[in-house]
């Protein structure tokens, strides 16, 4: 597990969240908030905990495998997912679970929930509750489609997706729906919730009041999407939808090499006569098709056929070079594990080693750490993983509630915990 070594307290010290989320939307807007330094009190349900708990692959005393076999086999997205935070147990449905919930309010500065609309108040666990026992509590809802919509159902990140134009913006024309290789909607609304976090936490510190923060799927991707404006590209005669490339800012995209892909950008004159020369066609730029950007923009499909002609026929490396030669943005496509893997992004933290709490790290395995460096702060995740369900329920309840013994033992025996 990744710790702080630093001797910089981290930003958010202090601060205590109660985390009521599952899956991974919330859950990672919680990570993001363990990583800058807040106390995390994750709650799962007793009898089936967190979603990731049973998601494949494990890693556990045989390594990585598909299957769990053991009792401590640990699911990668839990390890990655619940790093830095206390678990406890608690049945949100059983009476008296809620009084064990308000009294962990009474204790927090953050509340974040990413329940269907309208689940967190039919369970008594909902900001009004929250702010009852608490005014200055910040409560924050992650939903698929926003906390006071009664339209909606169930959001998956893929519905999201499907729902929010995005997969449209990907792909070629009559090709179909692209969907994102990474969980887009699921990490995107999750950032939207710490920034809705911080700016509340930031008005507090004015007014000594806490708030409702409402924060949809649907909306932060959609917004995302409408960054471009697809309409009017059509209006104009162009293809919004062009696959690896985009014409409107042609050349700019991904073309195939003899042994790979690259990415490409030459979007301005210098650029894309630096692109022409190490092409060894340096009359493409005296071409009145090419010769200024609108030309290049209005036959684009020309250009490209031209671009991929030529890096078909060479490997990766040497398209590269002739381009870096002449200052033209250039890169390869690289596989997932190599990009997590480089030392330009492990040595500063934004990715971490994936590690067992009994069994240590593994081998070349990388998952998301925090992407923001400070100068007079430090990141990182304490050294604390609910393996468990329930595994912090004596330091949570105990040590930082104060719950006797007997108060323990009757919510264990009423199935509270």
């Amino acid at each position: 597990m990744t710790t702080s070594t630093a001797l910089k307290a981290r930003p958010l010290e202090g601060l205590r969240v109660i985390d009521l989320t599952r899956a991974l939307a919330g859950p990672y807007a919680t990570l993001l908030l363990a990583g800058l330094g807040a106390e995390v009190i994750k709650i799962e349900d007793p009898k089936h905990g967190d979603l990731a708990r049973e998601n494949s692959p494990y890693v556990g005393k045989n390594g990585v495998v598909i299957e769990k076999h053991h009792d401590d086999d640990v699911s990668v997205s839990h390890l990655t997912r619940a790093r830095g935070k206390y678990g406890i147990s608690l049945d949100l449905k059983k009476p008296g679970a809620q009084d064990v919930f308000l009294d962990l309010v009474k204790t927090a500065d953050i509340v974040v929930e990413n329940f269907t609309s309208g689940t967190a108040d039919r369970l008594g666990v909902g900001y009004e509750a929250s702010k009852a026992v608490n005014p200055g509590v910040i409560y924050c809802s992650l939903s698929g489609f926003g906390a006071t919509t009664k339209e909606g159902g169930k959001a998956m990140d893929i519905i999201i997706q499907a729902l929010s134009g995005a997969m449209y913006a990907s792909g070629a024309v009559n090709e179909p729906p692209v969907r994102i290789g990474i969980p887009i909607a699921d990490m995107l609304a999750p950032v939207f919730s710490v920034i809705g976090i911080l700016s509340a936490l930031e008005q507090r510190h004015k007014t000594g009041e806490g708030q409702h923060i409402d924060v949809s799927m649907l909306g932060a991707l959609t917004s995302f999407v409408a960054i471009e404006n697809w309409a009017a590209m059509e209006a104009a005669g162009m293809q919004a939808r062009t696959g690896l490339t985009v014409q409107r800012l042609s050349p700019f995209g991904v073309f195939e090499c003899e042994d790979g892909y690259i990415a490409l950008v030459a979007v301005h004159e210098k650029l894309a006569r630096g692109l022409f020369r190490a092409m060894e066609n340096e009359k493409l730029g005296e071409d009145p098709r090419y010769c200024n950007r609108d030309a290049r923009v209005a036959n684009a499909n020309t250009l490209e056929a031209l671009i991929t002609a030529w890096t078909s026929q060479l490997p990766v490396s040497e398209v590269v070079s002739r381009l870096e030669a002449e200052g033209v943005p250039v890169a390869p496509v690289r596989h997932p594990e190599e990009a997590m893997n480089d030392p330009r992004v492990t040595s500063r933290n934004e990715t971490n080693p994936v590690a067992h709490p009994k069994y240590g790290t593994v081998d070349n395995f990388h998952t998301a750490g925090i992407p923001i460096l400070f100068s007079g702060a430090s990141t990182g995740f304490d050294d604390v993983l609910p393996v468990h369900i329930g595994e912090h329920n004596e330091k949570v309840l105990s040590e930082m509630l104060g719950y006797s013994q007997e108060q323990m033992q009757s919510l264990m025996e009423t199935g509270v915990i």
